[in-house]
């Protein structure tokens, strides 16, 4: 039976080749705080993460995971031990009606790795350089995950404080 970790627990994919993961996750598991928002890839509410990369998990078919470890806005703290970027955007006001949150967590925690490993995103100015972590840097990186409510000045507030409080170390040391 083919199975993925999900919140680090292994789980049998569906038999219906059809199913989304987004679906999955949803009404198989139960796993609610993934949302549908658009539906097609465009809005950033069913961000997850799969073997460290953020994704829309709307446009991947869930027998597509097998033997992959996929994390979800509820790995990420609990109402009563939150996760340093979910205070931070308790903080600095990151979200208003909360229905995009848990995509943009997800995307903020993946984004997080990504500064850490040294990627470069689109506005970066020298691709063989860790890119500078720049309001433009953080909001490019971020651009997948739309809210309506615009709080986005908010959102990246909340990423400054979470970066500025993160130990120093160069792409690729150990």
């Amino acid at each position: 039976m083919s199975t993925a970790s999900v919140n680090g627990t292994d789980h049998p994919l569906p038999g219906d080749p059809r199913r989304t993961l987004l679906d999955w996750l949803r009404e198989d598991l139960g796993l609610t705080g993934t949302k549908k928002g658009c539906d097609h890839g465009q809005c950033g509410a069913c961000t997850v993460i799969v073997d460290g990369r953020r994704i829309n998990s709307c446009l991947s078919l869930a027998q597509l995971h097998e033997g992959d470890t996929i994390e979800t806005i509820e790995s990420i703290g609990s109402a009563d031990a939150l996760s340093t970027l979910q205070k931070a955007f308790v903080t600095h006001d990151g979200f208003q009606c909360g229905y995009c949150t848990p995509g943009q967590i997800c995307s903020a925690k993946a984004l997080m790795q990504e500064l850490a490993d040294g990627w470069a995103s689109a506005v970066t100015d020298d691709v063989a350089t860790v890119p500078d972590i720049s309001r433009e840097e953080l909001r490019e990186r971020m651009s997948g995950n739309l809210c309506r409510c615009g709080a986005y000045s908010n959102i990246i507030a909340a990423l400054e404080e979470v970066i500025a409080d993160q130990p120093k170390t160069p792409a690729g040391a150990a």
